[in-house]
């Protein structure tokens, strides 16, 4: 296993992923791709009604959220699809929980029970994020069931943002980098951690990863992007 996430391995192995690197650097690159998915519409789709429901323009919103204003035309247009720290922080900009971007419109349930291949699902980079909330609309967190293929990654970039993460594996091999310390996850391993600190995860095995993920996220700063962190000296397991 390795003892880095190294930005050369994914090149080498995953070819798209190294466009994903440099997609903030070259949006008209993005712009070329056709959309693919039911899933990037549906995102665009919700992106667009949340964005107007709260009178914002797409430039405020790019502002508000520190992203670039072509990169959220391409998202509400279905031409891109966002990795999960571009949701996280245009949910802390919309101030809305992660989940709003692919859940149905109605009220909110006071008991909220979910068939298994039932549950309101997208699918970013090929990674599936599926919601288990179920409509009920939590005060403090956020539920997702998340199935990363091998390589797939949190972004190109750590973030950091206020509130607590909770990371726990079910299948497969979970990578995750706090700082600069690396934490290896196998089945039944979990992880909490403040997210105040850079951190970024991926699936480091070759098959595929299916994770909890909880996240809390307190009022205050929006998500940043960080520069890409050092590698780590060791794991911590």
């Amino acid at each position: 296993m390795e003892a880095a996430l190294s930005a050369q391995s994914l090149r080498d192995s995953r070819p798209h992923f190294a466009c994903r690197h440099v997609r903030y650097l070259a949006d008209l690159f993005a712009a070329r791709r056709e959309a693919e998915t039911e899933s990037d519409l549906q995102v665009g789709r919700r992106l667009r009604e949340l964005r107007a429901r709260r009178g914002l323009s797409l430039r405020a919103l790019a502002e508000q959220s520190g992203l670039n204003y072509n990169t959220l035309s391409l998202i509400e247009n279905g031409r891109t699809s966002p990795s999960v720290s571009t949701l996280r922080q245009l949910a802390r900009a919309l101030g809305t929980p992660m989940s709003a971007f692919f859940e149905q419109e109605g009220d909110s349930p006071q008991v909220a029970f979910q068939k298994n291949g039932q549950r309101p699902s997208v699918e970013l980079d090929q990674s599936r994020f599926e919601d288990l909330s179920g409509g009920l609309r939590l005060s403090a967190g956020q539920p997702l069931l998340v199935t990363l293929p091998p390589g797939a990654k949190s972004g190109a970039e750590a973030v950091t943002h206020s509130g607590q993460e909770l990371l726990f594996c079910l299948e497969g091999t979970l990578a995750c980098q706090v700082g600069e310390t690396r934490y290896n996850l196998e089945s039944g391993d979990s992880l909490l951690y403040e997210a105040h600190l850079p951190h970024r995860w991926q699936n480091a095995g070759s098959q595929a990863c299916r994770f909890l993920l909880l996240f809390y996220t307190a009022s205050g700063d929006a998500p940043r992007r960080e520069a890409p962190l050092p590698a780590p000296e060791g794991d911590s397991q």
